[in-house]
Formats: C-alpha cells, structure tokens, sequence
C-alpha cells in the first residue's frame, strides 16, 4: 500500500482534482484488471484509447485516474490527475511504485535492428556463468536469477518491467541484460529506469508499419542513448554508419567496437567456419561457437561490455568461449547418413536475412545447394516483403516462399509481395508452397547429399498466427522429424 502523492514523483501534472494523500493499492493501465483503491493510468494506444474506458474503471473502484484529458463527469471521492504524457506519468508511476528498482542493480540495454537477444542472452549467460546472479529481459524469454518466465514482447511495458526488476531486487540479482526496441522507447517504456549502459547494434529496415520514415526510427532509437546518464556507458557499432549519430547527445562515456574501423574494441576474423568463430582481439585470440561475421560482432560486443562492467578479461575469454548460441538464431542440426544441414534462424528483416546467407556461403564449399525457406509477417511492414524476395534468390541456389505469421492477412497475397522482387534470371529458383510445414517438407525431400537448408523468420517462435489464433509450430522440430526420415 502506498501513498499517491509518492508514486507521482516526477510526473508532469498539469491539475489535480482531489486527495493526492489516500493510500492506494495496486496500479493498472488495462481497466479490466481495476479492483478497489487502485490507480488507473489511461494511455492512447493505436488500436484503443484509455480514456474511453476511464468509467469501467471507476465503476470497479479506482481510487485515482491519471489521464491527458479529464472526464466531463468526477466521481466524487475519485482523485483525478491530469497529466501531460500519460505513457511517460505511467513509466514514472511504475518506477515509484515498485520503489525504483533500476537503481538497485546494473541495468544494460541492448538496442538496435539486429542482434539485441543474441547479446542480451549471451551476457547473461556470460555473468551467470563467472559466477553473479542475473537477470534477463529479453524477446525469447525473461529470467529472474535462474527462474524463467514467458516474454509476451521485447520490451515489456512499465509496470511489468518494474515488477520484474523488483523481483530481481528481491532475489538478489546482481546485472540486469535487457532488450530495448523502438517501440519501448517510443511508447516509454524505458523511461524512469537507470541504465548501467548501452549498446548499439545497428540499423536496418524494419518496423516501418509502425515508425513513418528511416529518419524516425533512427532518432527514437537515439533517444535512448541521449536519455543515458553520465554515470552509464554507452557502446557503439562504428562500423555501422548510425553508430556515430547514436552518440552526439548522449551524457554517458563514449565506447564503440567494429571490425572494419579503427574503434576501442576491434577484433580480425582469424577463421570462420561452421564450428565457429576465431577472432583476435586486441592481441588476444577468443574462439566462440556462434557463426559467421555478424556474430563476430554480437561477440565483441560482450567482449566489450563484460570488461566496461569489471569482468578480468581472462575470464571473460574462457567464459565466452563455452557459450552456445541462442534459440532460435543460427541453430542447426546435421541428418546422420545424408549430411544435410538444417540452420534455423529468425532473420526476418532485410539485413539481417542477407547476413546469414552470406555467412553460409562464405562458408560452404559452392558444391551443395543452399535452399532457403522463407515468407514475411501479416499485418507489418510491407515494404521489405519484394527486399526479402530479392535478397533471398539472388543468394540461394533455391528458394521456396511461405507463410511466415500471416496474421489477418491473406498469406498468398503476402507471398505475391515478396515474389516482386525477385529479378528475371532468377524466377527459375523459385517455388510457392503457402503451407509452411509443406513447404519445410519440400526442402527437405529436395535436399541431396551435404546440402545445406536455411529456414528463416520465425526462430524461436513456437507457434504460428493466423485470424488472430496462435498454433503450435516449430520450424527446428518440424526440420528435425522430415530430416530423419531421409535417414531412413
């Protein structure tokens, strides 16, 4: 129970009407879950709006409402709070409420297009591992020391990152690893949290649906860095031509990393292969599992940041060198009598699907197929669909376009999209197969000996959304029974 004049530290109030000093119980922004004495914040989001539902929440027994524009009729004994930013009162209200429990550990956010839960996960294993209890806020999965829990989106919103970081307080954690998306900062999400740190990946196309413009989606992912105070660090791919913007306002030490430009942390690829990575980094030689040249830079990124935290590089190296890679991104498993290789990844942006199809063909012989089976998201951005196309038969020997998560959409009209950017002199690599089990199915029967098969976008999601229902599916499950039936 709390005081709410103490949980509106911070917010931007514009009037009040009422008792600021009544105890209040619980905090909401969803009206259905409002009981007794409870604060309701109303937030305009793109599909509702909060204020519609100010009466519901009232009739349950809210004790407060937080709102930008105040209902034409009070309720008497009801504290109305008029604010000028409802999303940003409820990251302030959040914070304050669960005591502000960023500031009881070290808090590291990932942001960027490409790979946030590749390095969020490997530093908390990394930490886990040297020994720290840690947390993990993350697109795959949350954890609170070593209990897991279901990660419903990327970044959750400000009351359940709060009570997670609470329950982190509560549990003794040490180091918080969190992924940060464009869509958390614009809406946010991370405001009122103190950061430790931040990284950097890069940027690319992709969530344009939501975000107008490049432009846009660029300076909301800056704005993190620009919020970072002077007592946190931030990290920064220079390599990509974003990472230099991302650091112009930021009041947070400056650190960047690259393989290509001269940076604090660089590292050369000694050797790049499907047993994974050699790097030499700063006269020191660091051998990892994960593959190719953009985990070459995930993995630098931990490097960089494990020592930026304390860690002694020794152990670092030894630690880094026992870490697996994510589920969901580049995983792969080898049928025993054909040697088809099966790699699962969630590449489903531009970028991120011609980085894994030029790491497998940098590393394969040329002598094999690579056969890649891919589709896009309903109901997202549908200007990268034909880039998708494009990228993904001019890279691969063969190519069979899919369903994805069609979502409300008409999954062959999606398919129609991505096959636009396919070029003349490679139609004859491709196929339609809008069933995305039929289509696993059929790469696998075309396969030969020693071929190499991509499946691509859904990674670690085990399920598939279709007319707003979710089915079970596995895209590494599912290639693992076809595989083993080629044994037979």
């Amino acid at each position: 129970m709390q005081v709410l004049k103490d949980i509106l530290y911070k917010v931007n109030i514009k009037s009040v009407s009422g008792d600021t000093g009544v105890t209040i119980r619980d905090i909401h922004f969803d009206s259905r879950k409002v009981s007794l004495n409870d604060v309701f914040i109303a937030i305009r989001g793109s599909l509702s709006d909060g204020h519609d539902f100010i009466k519901n929440a009232e009739n349950q027994g809210a004790l407060a409402i937080v709102c930008e524009e105040l209902p034409k009729e009070k309720v008497n004994g009801v504290t109305y709070i008029e604010v000028a930013d409802s999303k940003r009162a409820l990251a302030y209200i959040s914070a304050n409420y669960y005591e502000n429990p960023s500031e009881n550990l070290k808090l590291v956010g990932v942001t960027g297009t490409n790979g946030k839960t590749t390095i969020a996960t490997l530093l908390y294993d990394l930490f886990t591992k040297a020994g720290f209890k840690c947390g993990l806020l993350s697109t795959v999965k949350i954890m609170v020391g070593d209990e897991e829990r279901t990660a419903i989106r990327t970044t959750p919103d400000s009351i359940s990152i709060n009570s997670h970081l609470s329950d982190m307080n509560d549990a003794g954690v040490e180091f918080c690893f969190m992924e940060v998306s464009s869509h958390g900062i614009d809406q946010h999400r991370t405001t009122a949290l103190k950061f430790k740190g931040g990284i950097f990946t890069n940027l690319s196309h992709d969530h344009l649906d939501y975000h107008k413009d490049f432009a846009e989606y660029r300076d909301v992912k800056k704005r993190f860095f620009d919020e970072l105070p002077a007592s946190a660090f931030a990290l920064t791919n220079i390599d990509d031509k974003n990472g230099d913007i991302m650091l112009q306002n930021t009041k947070a030490k400056k650190y960047s990393y690259a393989l290509k430009s001269y940076a604090d942390y660089q590292a050369q690829i000694l050797e790049n292969n499907f047993t994974g990575l050699l790097l030499k980094v700063r006269d020191q030689e660091l051998w990892s599992r994960l593959i190719g040249t953009f985990n070459a830079y995930n993995v630098l990124a931990i490097y960089a940041t494990a020592e930026l935290l304390g860690l002694k590089t020794l152990e670092t190296l030894r630690i880094i060198s026992e870490l697996n890679s994510v589920s969901g991104r580049f995983q792969y498993v080898i049928s025993e009598k054909e040697k088809v290789t099966a790699i699962v990844d969630y590449a489903h942006t531009p970028d991120a699907l011609k980085n894994v199809l030029e790491t497998i063909n940098s590393i394969r012989t040329r002598n094999e197929n690579l056969i890649t089976v891919v589709g896009c998201g309903g109901d997202r951005d549908s200007t990268k669909r034909p880039k998708m196309g494009h990228i993904a038969s001019a890279l691969s020997t063969k190519v069979i376009f899919t369903s994805d998560n069609p979502r409300t959409e008409d999954p062959d009209k999606i398919i129609e999209d991505v096959e636009a950017g396919v070029e003349p002199q490679n139609f004859k690599k491709i196929m339609s197969v809008t069933n995305r089990k039929q289509a696993i199915r059929t790469a696998c029967q075309m396969a030969t000996n020693n071929d190499i098969i991509l499946i691509a976008g859904k990674g670690h999601e085990t399920y598939q959304e279709v007319n707003g229902e979710r089915f079970d599916f596995d895209d590494l499950k599912i290639v693992k029974e076809f595989l083993k039936t080629l044994d037979k």
